[in-house]
């Protein structure tokens, strides 16, 4: 029986990147899924929901991650409505954790390289 390597990413790029480099490696039982219900954003990237540079998906992007712009214009105000948008809900005022699972099935022997992929593109394990 091969052993599961769950990890969480902050967002879908970094975990596709993950599992991308898991496959050119030779690991094929690799998959990745959405595990929140607020789409998410890199905060790593700069470049995106950057409310300085006007770049902001929305006025939650900043507490819930949801920088989607693809996100209908009805379903916003329940997002907005979330307790964690006041900032009162949550230590620092933020949604935390991850809200990608990559999800590797290995053999035993490969574990340790699997894993080491995985934090090499910032996945925690």
């Amino acid at each position: 029986m091969c052993p599961s390597i769950l990890s969480n990413f902050p967002s879908s790029h970094r975990a596709q990147e993950a599992a991308d480099a898991l496959r050119w490696r030779g690991f094929h039982h690799v998959q990745v899924d959405r595990v929140t219900r607020y789409p998410c954003s890199d905060p790593a990237d700069p470049h995106y929901n950057n409310p300085i540079a006007g770049q902001a998906g929305s006025l939650t992007g900043l507490t819930v991650f949801s920088s989607n712009r693809q996100m209908d214009p009805d379903a916003r105000p329940m997002v907005a409505a979330d307790p964690s948008v006041s900032g009162m809900s949550s230590p620092g005022g933020q949604v935390r954790g991850a809200g990608i699972l990559l999800t590797v099935v290995c053999p035993h022997e490969r574990l340790h390289e699997a894993v080491e992929i995985i934090k090499e593109y910032g996945g925690e394990v």
